[in-house]
């Protein structure tokens, strides 16, 4: 299970993330990635900036994750096991995300039948391939 400083569950997150984020797109996933920094600016009437009230500046815990499995993958019984094979892959890559990234992954109708070490392989690469992989997770990762 992923811990709940990790999880996106506001409607707006997965827009936000999907909107204005970058995709890629493999075989059996696609990936939206929204690296968002902390810019703490105040306005000339005192408030906020926009980015602050859309709860930017609230965040605990490192990169939240949003999981998309629609019907088109199959059965409620399928779908639930390949969101919880998502879940168990995104718990294996947050020590390599920055801990200001929003990833929502959506999950297309191969990953119903997707090895787990292929959709982690396919996650991973996608990942690097939109570059908010750390420099340093890399590094130790390549050994």
């Amino acid at each position: 299970m992923l811990p709940e400083p990790y999880r996106l569950h506001h409607r707006a997150d997965f827009s936000r993330t999907v909107r204005r984020g970058q995709r890629i797109g493999r075989r059996d996933l696609v990936v939206h990635a929204l690296v968002r920094g902390y810019d703490g600016t105040v306005g000339a009437s005192g408030r906020r900036s926009d980015a602050a009230e859309a709860g930017s500046l609230v965040r605990v815990g490192g990169p939240r994750f949003g999981l998309i499995v629609s019907k088109a993958v199959g059965n409620a019984v399928i779908r639930h096991r390949v969101a919880r094979r998502l879940r168990h892959m995104c718990g294996q890559v947050i020590a390599e995300l920055p801990a200001d990234a929003d990833i929502v992954i959506r999950a297309l109708p191969g990953a119903a039948t997707a090895d787990a070490t292929e959709l982690l392989r396919q996650l991973r690469g996608a990942l690097r391939k939109l570059d908010i992989v750390r420099p340093s997770a890399t590094v130790a990762g390549a050994g």
